[in-house]
């Protein structure tokens, strides 16, 4: 089996629908935190039918994941440049297959939380979005309250320190980028 990269799209099934734009001249636009099935089954496939209708090239994804469990996620979107096959079942059974190109990057944020900050901050993003679990929000279950006392918390309110939370990443970025957020702090 071939596996699924953009060197190998036109060597992939005939029927089976494939990015039909050039990927190399998509812009990043939007910075996804959280890229699951959810996201993967419609922001990033919306995105993927106007690349194709030869719009919104401007508005590449780049994802990120911040957990430990999202290294396997990474792992695979580097493998696969990006791509992945979305498939679709009708209400009557039948199976639609498409490979999908629109998440143009994906950078995890524990390796490199400077990347994910400087990505963010870039002239060229106009969006973050999310679709993180309800762990990722940090809200006490029963009182709705916001968890203070996380370690995770605690670590990114110290100047100086690279964010661990998806809020201390977007914070950071909010407050001018990673490098020069840090050398501020560490001042």
């Amino acid at each position: 089996m071939l596996p699924l990269k953009t060197q190998n799209l036109s060597s992939l099934p005939p029927g089976l629908p494939v990015p039909g734009y050039d990927r190399d001249a998509l812009r990043t636009g939007i910075v996804h935190f959280g890229v699951g099935g959810f996201h993967r089954a419609h922001q990033a496939m919306y995105l993927d039918r106007l690349m194709n209708a030869g719009a919104a090239l401007e508005w590449a994804i780049c994802g990120v994941g911040v957990l430990p469990g999202d290294r396997r996620m990474a792992e695979v979107m580097h493998a696969q440049d990006g791509l992945y096959t979305l498939v679709v079942k009708a209400p009557d059974g039948t199976l639609q297959a498409r490979v999908i190109g629109s998440i143009k990057e994906y950078l995890f944020a524990p390796d490199d939380p400077e990347a994910v900050i400087e990505k963010m901050a870039a002239p060229e993003v106009r969006i973050v979005s999310l679709t993180i679990t309800e762990g990722g929000y940090n809200v006490n279950a029963v009182t709705g309250e916001f968890v203070a006392d996380n370690p995770d918390v605690r670590h990114d309110l110290q100047p100086g320190n690279p964010p661990r939370t998806t809020f201390g990443l977007i914070t950071a970025a909010l407050a001018g980028g990673g490098t020069a957020v840090y050398r501020r702090s560490r001042s």
